[in-house]
């Protein structure tokens, strides 16, 4: 039987691009994968960054300075968040963001890395990059080429970017998976083939002409193709021509 695969899809929304010039996290989204289906467990909550959002950031997601002052602090919820990823391999689209911003929190708050609460950390950007090189790969661009509806999307949101990284991601893996299944197909037909063809030569091979019976068998199928295509049978053109 196989083992229980839990992966957590995780985007987050912050007050500014660099957790180093005090930017914090306002909101995280997770969906949870078991054997790559959606549960329906998912982790959401708005927080409370105890600062204002950039210009440009607040832009992007529309959370206002008003609309979280009410909203717990990280320190509220990082307990409960931990719990929920814990043991999980987290699935987040351009990596390096998100897990700055969670782990700029966790040492604030005196807790140990993100990545020492999970088994590891898939990135679909690099994913998609290495899948369509050349190409864009925003969560915008892959919901596109992956015909995964975004037309909801007016404004970025944590737990609706998540859900949409999830079915993206799902979509991705899954053609990886085929491929993959292809390929070892093809592979298996291919080496059968060899044995098959190296284990015949051509003194083991025997002749049979066709009998009477079947000759003339084969004769009046012509014959009838002969009437069906007013004479342009190409059997018997090419049995002239020969």
């Amino acid at each position: 039987m196989n083992a229980m695969k839990r992966q957590i899809v995780l985007d987050t929304e912050t007050t500014g691009l660099n957790p180093k010039l005090g930017n914090r996290i306002i909101e995280i989204g997770c969906v949870e994968l078991i054997n790559r289906k959606l549960t329906g467990n998912n982790f959401h909550c708005y927080i409370n960054p105890e600062r204002d959002s950039e210009e440009g950031a607040l832009a992007v997601h529309g959370l206002t300075t008003e609309f979280l002052s009410d909203k717990p602090k990280f320190s509220e919820i990082i307990e409960e968040f931990i719990e929920y990823i814990c043991g999980s391999e987290l699935v987040i689209h351009n990596a390096p963001f998100d897990i700055g911003f969670l782990n700029a929190e966790f040492s604030r708050l005196n807790f140990p890395l993100c990545g020492e609460h999970v088994t590891g950390v898939t990135d679909t950007l690099i994913q998609a990059k290495e899948l369509h090189p050349g190409k864009r790969n925003s969560l915008d661009a892959l919901c596109d080429r992956y015909d995964v509806s975004n037309s909801h999307r007016k404004l970025h949101g944590a737990l609706l970017d998540a859900e949409l990284l999830a079915d993206v991601f799902l979509a991705m893996s899954r053609g990886q998976n085929s491929f993959s299944i292809e390929i070892e197909e093809h592979e298996q037909v291919s080496s059968m083939a060899q044995v098959v063809t190296s284990d015949v030569t051509l003194h083991h091979i025997s002749l049979l002409s066709a009998t009477n019976l079947e000759v003339n068998a084969h004769n009046i199928l012509i014959s009838g193709l002969d009437k069906e295509t007013n004479g342009n049978a190409i059997w018997r053109l090419n049995s002239v021509e020969n």
